[in-house]
């Protein structure tokens, strides 16, 4: 059985789909949509004050200040 519909080539193909592509109109963000992204941004620089500075929140540096603490004294830690 022959197929008698004429068949486009595959350079057809990509011209049709690439011009529905450029036919389809941008899509429009919601309404107030930067609005609502900049309030998030600022509300999270104003951010709740930690009870400890950052610099002692980190493992590392903590554990340098305690091994400094326990050198530096006059050993009464370690009695």
């Amino acid at each position: 059985m022959s197929d008698s519909a004429p068949r486009s080539t595959a350079d057809e193909e990509w011209e049709n789909l690439l011009h529905r592509w450029r036919t389809q109109q941008q899509p429009q963000p919601r309404p107030f949509f930067y609005s609502r992204v900049r309030a998030r941004l600022v509300g999270e620089a104003v951010a709740v004050p930690q009870p400890l500075p950052n610099w002692l929140r980190w493992p590392s540096y903590a554990v340098m200040l305690a091994i400094v603490l326990l050198l530096s004294g006059d050993g009464a830690l370690l009695r």
